[in-house]
């Protein structure tokens, strides 16, 4: 798909959203249970079930997906797309691409070993090595464009609520 097309593509679905904003509002939503034993939950996902359970820094043995892992894994499928879809409305060629996206887990954090270690990940990184002729500038737009339209990087900024009720 080049630029033309996908500027064809979107300007109908533009539009619309600009005519009708509610329109583009789209409730996004995942479902799991704990069908499986041991501490794991198994998350519905579009290639069918996957047991999330510990990562082997806090109990687990290495047969559940971690759901750390699961994370950077949406993150490296909004951020490529989005990535690709800037590149193309850049009019950017892009042979070939490698992405990886890493964080940091400190285990004692989440295993309340200490209060002063935090919870979660930290230093995430997203990393997009490209074959392509793009100079230093486009490049830097592309990663700061990339990083704006992303929408897991974008709620990543800010912690879902949890509510815990009875069935």
């Amino acid at each position: 798909m080049d630029a033309a097309a996908l500027r064809e593509m979107q300007a109908p679905i533009k539009q619309k959203y600009k005519d009708d904003p509610s329109a583009a509002l789209a409730r996004l939503h995942a479902e799991g249970d704990f069908r499986d034993e041991g501490i794991t939950a198994t998350v519905e996902t579009w290639s069918g079930p996957q047991r999330a359970g510990f990562h082997e820094t806090t109990g687990g043995d290495g047969s559940d997906a971690c759901s750390g892992d699961m994370l950077l894994q949406a993150l490296l499928g909004c951020s490529g797309v989005t990535l690709r879809s800037v590149a193309t409305a850049m009019s950017l060629d892009i042979r070939s691409a490698r992405l990886t996206a890493r964080g940091d887990m400190d285990a004692r954090g989440t295993l309340g070993v200490s209060r002063d270690v935090p919870v979660g990940m930290t230093g995430i990184e997203v990393v997009a090595e490209l074959d392509t002729d793009a100079d230093d500038a486009q490049l830097a737009t592309l990663a700061k464009l990339t990083e704006r339209y992303c929408v897991v990087a974008q709620t990543l900024k800010e912690p879902p609520t949890f509510t815990v009720r009875r069935a």
